[in-house]
Formats: C-alpha cells, sequence, structure tokens
C-alpha cells in the first residue's frame, strides 16, 4: 500500500486529477474522522477535510517519502484541525457563560449507535485537555494508530506519547468523575 499511495502522490504532483480522486477516496474517511475528534463540529470537520486535500494538492511536489504516506496526512490534518481551534477558541475568548465544558452536537462516525451519549460526554472533555495529550488520545485511542505512528506525526518519541497518554487518560477520569459526581 505504501508504494501505491506513494506513487499516488507522485501523479498528484504530476497534476493528475484522477489520481487526486483515487487518494482523496482512500482517505478522505480518515481526515474527516480526525478532524472532527478535533472541532466536534460536522461543517468545520468538512471545512478542515477540504483544507487538508488542498494542502496535500499543494505540496504533493515537496513530499519525498521519507515518512509514510499515511504519517503524512495525519500530520497535516492534525495541524489544520488545531490551528481551527486555536482561531475559534480566541473568538470564544469574548464568549460569555460558564466554564464548564458543554457537550457537543455532533456524532462521529466511528462510535457505535448505544454508546453515542457517553462519547459526546468523552468528546467534552478531550476537548478541554492540553494539545500534546489531546493529539496522542485521539490518534491512538480514537484513531487506532499504532503508538510508534503517533509518535512520527507528533515528531516525538514512544515513550513521549505514552507519557501524555498516561496523562490524558488521568485527566479524563478526572474530569468525567466530577462531571458525574
Amino acid at each position: 500500500m505504501l508504494d501505491q499511495d506513494f506513487n499516488l502522490i507522485q501523479l498528484i504532483a504530476e497534476g493528475d486529477k484522477i489520481a487526486f480522486r483515487q487518494f482523496y477516496a482512500l482517505f478522505e474517511e480518515r481526515v474527516y474522522n480526525t478532524a472532527i475528534s478535533y472541532v466536534q463540529n460536522e461543517a468545520d470537520a468538512e471545512e478542515i477535510t477540504q483544507d487538508v486535500f488542498l494542502k496535500i494538492h499543494q505540496n504533493a511536489l515537496k513530499f519525498k517519502g521519507t515518512s509514510k504516506v499515511s504519517t503524512w496526512i495525519y500530520r497535516i490534518t492534525v495541524n489544520t484541525a488545531l490551528n481551527v481551534v486555536k482561531k475559534k477558541n480566541r473568538f470564544s475568548f469574548f464568549k460569555l457563560g460558564s466554564a464548564e465544558t458543554t457537550i457537543p452536537d455532533f456524532d462521529h462516525p466511528g462510535i457505535l449507535l448505544e454508546k453515542k451519549e457517553d462519547a459526546k460526554l468523552l468528546f467534552a472533555e478531550i476537548k478541554t485537555l492540553p494539545a500534546s495529550q489531546q493529539t496522542a488520545f485521539i490518534l491512538s485511542l480514537i484513531e487506532g494508530l499504532p503508538r510508534q505512528e503517533v509518535a512520527t506525526i507528533m515528531d516525538t518519541t514512544l515513550k513521549a506519547i505514552e507519557s501524555l497518554l498516561q496523562r490524558a487518560k488521568k485527566n479524563l477520569r478526572t474530569k468525567l468523575k466530577k462531571r458525574l459526581t
């Protein structure tokens, strides 16, 4: 698959529209699912997905194949999503209201129907984690990526990812316990 993905990137760099459509079909769902985990809003996730594929199209020539194509895509997706979250947080600074997190009104496509309400509560708290913990948690435990790939995406060590995940889980347990009592 790696060679096929890399070949598609090379064809995209050469302007092959069919290759771009194939590439989009291969990765669109993963990009969208990752984006919605961050922004927790379907319209924003769709916009991020489009932005990611625009960036892929614009930067295909720069991709040298030193990492897996999927790692490159996840890195673009995470950075794009975090930028959207930061921008929204800057504008929400002026909003009045409680400091308590609100339960998002979206359905993550990867969550089973009977778990939707629990997932909404979990995602509300994931959003409050520091960005590095949030990214490690989303990529490892929601997207199901191998931890070594998460380390590569985040440009850190496997040990650092393990530490981030432990802190994220501890923080989430504390936050969820507090919310449910």
